[in-house]
């Protein structure tokens, strides 16, 4: 008899014993899960678009913040952005033939405009004013102080061409200050972008221009003089999605981390100007 209470007791913590350890495994099973669960959802809190890429066409003075803003994108959303850079006019006549690319960023809203008016896009943010200066080099060989200067004999003046903002600009400038004709005839260079003046005026092919603040500014070998306010002409730097674009809402995203708090202080680290 007693050997048989022995038996049941024993048998009676085999199988309570088993139940737990299938408790315990049932318990560990269900943690494994929720884990498994857990990592999966930070990954989708973290979207990475792999093997993406967006064709962003950008005026050529924006080279050094646009390159910047598009490597923390990349590194931000595992998204490869690919410039074309040029003059203005330039890459709206490649948007218009080719009917292809995702953004547009010229240095000007007058640009903007046409793309809007060609339905070429509906979705438009304001990123950065250019502000336009007289740049000579730093030696400033003709004493050049002012506007009026760039207008008196013996000196020569690089100037953008009417197919690129700066060019545009410059001659909104002098014609306000009724100088254009005066200014014109001292004109020896006129080039395609305003990066191109920079390297003009390097190389003495000019003693003065009219070009970009954030051109000088990036620049060694060249020194800026601030055209007073009343004087001066200042751009709006739009950036806008094209309607070309395959993923208008990766656009979109593009255009907006390029107006936000970190893509403008991009934008000023290189002397720019933001729009608050």
């Amino acid at each position: 008899m007693f050997k048989l209470k022995k038996c049941l007791v024993v048998l009676l913590v085999i199988i309570f014993g088993a139940i737990s350890l299938i408790g315990c495994g049932n318990q560990k099973q269900e943690n494994n899960q929720s884990e498994t669960k857990q990592v999966s959802n930070n990954k989708e809190e973290k979207p990475k678009q792999e093997n993406k890429s967006l064709l962003v066409y950008c005026g050529a003075a924006l080279r050094k913040p646009m390159d910047e803003l598009g490597n923390k994108f990349q590194q931000k959303y595992g998204v490869e952005i690919k410039y074309t850079y040029g003059a203005c006019q330039q890459n709206l006549s490649q948007i218009q033939v080719s009917k292809k690319g995702d953004v547009y960023i010229p240095g000007s809203l007058n640009y903007y405009e046409v793309v809007k008016e060609k339905k070429l896009s509906d979705y438009k943010k304001d990123v950065a004013y250019h502000v336009p200066v007289i740049a000579v080099p730093k030696e400033n060989p003709k004493n050049i102080k002012q506007l009026e200067d760039l207008g008196k004999e013996g000196v020569k003046v690089i100037l953008g061409n009417e197919s690129t903002a700066v060019g545009k600009i410059s001659k909104k400038v002098l014609g306000k200050n009724k100088l254009y004709d005066k200014v014109k005839k001292n004109v020896v260079v006129t080039t395609a972008t305003a990066n191109e003046i920079v390297v003009d005026l390097k190389m003495k092919k000019g003693d003065a221009s009219v070009i970009w603040e954030e051109n000088a500014f990036n620049a060694k070998d060249i020194k800026a003089i601030q055209i007073p306010k009343a004087k001066s002409a200042i751009s709006t730097i739009p950036a806008c999605v094209l309607n070309s674009s395959q993923d208008k809402e990766l656009s979109k995203k593009f255009v907006d981390f390029v107006v936000s708090s970190e893509g403008k202080d991009i934008f000023k680290k290189y002397g720019l100007k933001t729009i608050e």
